[in-house]
């Protein structure tokens, strides 16, 4: 090549970074777009309004929440994908959109790994396994000997096939080698509701979403699924304690953007959402969902994404779960 073509192509390429660094010095000037694939309340859009809050006033710029609920997340997930890499569209992600839904729909536009850009880990909320009032066990350790005794007859409640809900009670009858049978729900708020009512003998849900009703004596919280315990249910076992040490399950929420969001805006973003994290009141206001603040870098939260997809790929290949 010659010494004329080199110096042109090198005078591209600092043209093309010296754009980019100048949109990214730019940046915000206008309204962001925070996508959250999910109705208004739960916890994820929670999240999602306390960092929007926060990270507004830090940009000096609106950011709006747009709930894009259906498809399992899928088209949020779409639409995100499919968004100028501006950084104009952020998404909340959670964790079942990036790492399961992938496995148990084939016909999803994104790709988990190449759509999106990893910004921050934003807060997680543990798994809690409880037994209905009238089912005649109170630890895991009964539940695993009564279960084998009579394989295929206790059953759970779950929010939906392919949920986290439903791979967590794939996840444990793989880990005590017992057959649990799957009743699904459209909603955690059905799936408890069989609960109370004795409809089922188990449920796997949120913290958030049980942690009430143990609280309140009318189900029986036999694990949590975390390492430690939980200030909100004290009494009930890490999974360690019940005999079941890696039956360690996170529903987290994450921040991303479409593929190509130039780096400048992604630092500037990780940067902010870290020291948001940190702030009491955040942490407060989130606690009290249940939830607990997991910030992170880029790289780290990336990495969490590429573990849990394998993790979960093997749990769905195991069960057959799928989408019907």
């Amino acid at each position: 090549m010659s010494s004329r073509l080199v110096s042109g192509a090198f005078a591209a390429v600092l043209l093309v970074s010296g754009a980019t660094g100048a949109f990214a010095d730019n940046w915000p000037s206008r309204t962001i777009k925070l996508i959250v694939p999910f109705p208004p309340g739960g916890a994820a859009d929670i999240t999602a309004r306390v960092y929007a809050d926060k990270l507004g006033e830090a940009l000096k710029q609106t950011i709006v929440v747009e709930n894009k609920a259906g498809a399992g997340t899928a088209i949020a997930a779409d639409a995100v994908a499919k968004a100028d890499p501006d950084g104009y569209t952020l998404s909340l992600a959670p964790a079942g959109q990036l790492t399961i839904l992938p496995h148990i729909n084939k016909t999803i536009s994104y790709d988990p790994f190449k759509s999106f850009t990893p910004v921050a880990m934003l807060a997680s909320v543990p798994y809690v396994l409880a037994a209905s009032p009238d089912t005649p066990v109170s630890s895991v350790k009964e539940l695993v000997a009564a279960a084998k005794r009579e394989p295929g007859k206790f059953t759970y409640s779950s929010c939906g096939p392919g949920t986290l809900c439903h791979l967590s009670g794939e996840l444990f009858k793989s880990l005590t080698e017992t057959d649990l049978l799957h009743v699904p729900f459209k909603g955690s708020a059905p799936a408890v509701n069989a609960l109370l009512g004795n409809q089922v003998n188990l449920s796997f849900d949120t913290l958030t979403v049980l942690a009430p009703q143990i609280r309140d004596g009318k189900v029986k919280g036999l694990v949590i699924t975390s390492r430690e315990r939980s200030s909100q249910l004290p009494d009930v076992p890490t999974p360690a304690e019940a005999g079941v040490s890696d039956f360690v399950v996170d529903s987290w929420f994450g921040l991303v953007v479409p593929a190509g969001t130039p780096d400048a805006i992604i630092d500037r973003l990780n940067a902010e959402v870290v020291r948001i994290g940190a702030l009491p009141d955040v942490r407060e206001r989130l606690e009290k969902q249940g939830l607990s603040i997991t910030t992170s870098t880029p790289q780290a939260f990336a990495k969490t994404i590429k573990d849990d997809y394998a993790r979960w790929g093997k749990v769905v290949d195991a069960s057959g779960a799928k989408l019907f």
